[in-house]
């Protein structure tokens, strides 16, 4: 039975040990914990889960242990994400075969594909597939755009039924929720508080990874309680760390946040390095300030 994606989705950091391995008895820890602390949904091998330094056996044990740890607490949706068409199918398949409730396409990054090839690429996925899509725009790393416009012809494929829109203009929300209508459900990718006064059902976060008790929270606030003025105070509480985690060192800054907080999931695999120091002592004082706790 198809899940209904909504709430506070958390695009997880994928934890190594000192040496650089996969840490999964971490990240079963780490499946549990979000959960515990009433997180909506998970996302792994997303971009803050370094899914590009991965190799095939280390997706295929991501996938396996977070599905299996979640058991259906919350949804599942896997990034499937590759330049290659042929290669998204089969990792889409795969996911389905193992469980997943949805995948998440980031579009072909660096071919810089047409409109009409984009179209191509997710019916291609989408007729190989049972379950449902999370279309993934985010220029800054795409390299394409996936405007208002383009998501609405998108939305006619069948099993093509969810975005995280990661621009900073908000009103994209309103236009593709205007276009789509209920084909179309939209999940904020950087601006959280500001999608869901705009209508966004979602947020697929990565400073839930830290804070998911409270980011979980401030979704329900403006969506199911219609609190706008608690919800505000909330937010502005936790933007330092959004913002902490919202430029280049969205994956640094997550680990090093997640050290501070009493649960070492290691440092990032190259070309991505450790924190600077200044930068890092800057997580360990909002740690602090916020009284963040594993």
């Amino acid at each position: 039975m198809t899940k209904n994606f909504r709430g506070t989705y958390t695009v997880m950091i994928t934890p190594f040990t000192e040496t650089g391995a996969l840490d999964l008895p971490a990240l079963r820890r780490f499946v549990d914990w979000q959960i515990e602390q009433g997180i909506h949904g998970l996302i792994p091998l997303g971009s803050t889960g370094e899914f590009l330094s991965l190799s095939d056996e280390e997706h295929v044990a991501v996938t396996e242990t977070v599905i299996k740890q979640a058991a259906g607490r919350v949804p599942v949706l896997v990034g499937t994400g590759a330049e290659d068409t042929r290669e998204v199918v089969r990792l889409s398949r795969r996911a389905e075969a193992m469980g997943a409730d949805g995948v998440m396409i980031i579009p072909p990054f660096y071919s810089t594909p047409t409109e009409d090839e984009l179209y191509h690429h997710y019916k291609t996925v989408g007729d190989a597939i049972g379950i449902p899509i999370m279309v993934y725009n985010n220029p800054a790393t795409a390299n394409v755009d996936l405007k208002p416009e383009l998501v609405a012809r998108l939305s006619t494929i069948e099993n093509c039924s969810y975005i995280k829109e990661s621009t900073l203009e908000v009103t994209r929300v309103r236009d593709i929720i205007r276009l789509c209508g209920d084909r179309m459900t939209v999940f904020g990718g950087i601006l959280g508080f500001e999608s869901f006064v705009e209508g966004a059902q979602g947020w697929v976060a990565v400073a839930s990874n830290i804070a998911p008790a409270p980011l979980a929270r401030l979704f329900e606030l403006v969506a199911d309680e219609e609190k706008i003025s608690e919800a505000r105070a909330l937010y502005l509480r936790y933007l330092p760390l959004i913002e902490f985690v919202g430029g280049q060192y969205y994956v640094g800054g997550s680990k090093a946040l997640l050290r501070h907080m009493g649960f070492p999931v290691g440092a990032p695999r190259p070309p991505r390095l450790p924190l600077p120091q200044a930068r890092d002592e800057t997580a360990r004082e909002i740690v602090q300030k916020l009284g963040l706790r594993f």
